[in-house]
């Protein structure tokens, strides 16, 4: 298989990165990962943050960023980003109110055009994440696909997350397929469980993690350890042209976030995308 550059996605380690980024750093570079997704910054300087990259030899690939925050301070954004070396910016969610489907959604779109040609100037890259609320009919088509027709793929590229396509009934590899040339971040998270379960899954950025969560048996689990094939994920990612991809385990359950990073990993070693 051919190789390509894996990066993990810092919020799956969140506590521990809160705790000590610089450690955990260290330990994602030791593992084999080339680099790193930010969500989020823990108070950390952008020079300050540079400094950590440089000396563990980690490249910011991409971040995560509110979409509250993008349309508060497009330029902020910008510059701080710039200033660790992060290529790309991924809206990572949108809440009830701007989701498709929503009487925001439109404003979305249109904050969506103008963030990602400011970022096109600057020579850098807006990413969508989906969740597998965007899997909603409108207009004759997926919410997502509505997004991306919508939105120039000058403008704007695909971060697909691959569990969240398969948990929304669509086959992911297909899904990959069907944005070849538009996707060069992909997000690996694995998992067990199915949607008929009627629960909610997913920790989301920027919502109380300490609100309960109702019982459920879906799980999220280290790649290569649930549901999805990874063998051929990976192969449709790079017929597609992936340049990235990022390990993302939203909770980790019997064992630290950090564990199951370097599951993950070995997982991608053992199929030679290592």
């Amino acid at each position: 298989m051919d190789q390509r550059p894996v990066a993990y996605q810092l919020y799956s380690a969140r506590q521990d990165a809160e705790r000590d980024l610089d450690k955990v750093l260290s330990q994602l570079k030791a593992m084999g990962y080339d680099g790193v997704e930010f969500a989020g910054f823990y108070g950390h300087t952008a020079a300050e943050v540079r400094q950590m990259l440089d000396r563990h030899g980690l490249q910011a690939i991409s971040s995560h960023v509110p979409f509250v925050q993008i349309e508060a301070d497009m330029f902020g954004v910008i510059a701080y980003h710039q200033a660790i070396g992060c290529r790309y910016i991924a809206i990572p969610y949108l809440d009830d109110q701007t989701r498709p489907g929503a009487p925001g959604f439109a404003r979305a779109i249109a904050v969506a055009h103008r963030f990602g040609r400011l970022l096109k100037q600057a020579g850098m890259t807006l990413l969508y994440h989906n969740h597998d609320f965007e899997f909603v009919s409108l207009s004759g088509m997926y919410g997502l696909d509505f997004l991306y027709q919508a939105v120039p793929a000058d403008v704007l590229q695909t971060e697909l997350d691959l569990c969240w396509v398969k948990y929304a009934g669509e086959d992911p590899a297909a899904y990959v397929r069907k944005y070849a040339g538009r996707c060069p971040v992909i997000h690996l998270k694995d998992y067990v469980g199915s949607k008929k379960d009627g629960a909610t899954p997913y920790a989301l950025i920027g919502l109380d993690e300490n609100e309960p969560k109702e019982a459920q048996s879906f799980e999220f689990r280290p790649v290569g350890h649930g549901c999805q094939d990874v063998e051929s994920l990976l192969r449709a990612g790079i017929e597609s042209g992936a340049e990235w991809f990022v390990v993302e385990q939203d909770e980790s359950v019997g064992r630290s976030p950090l564990e199951a990073a370097q599951m993950s990993m070995d997982t991608l070693k053992r199929l030679g995308l290592k």
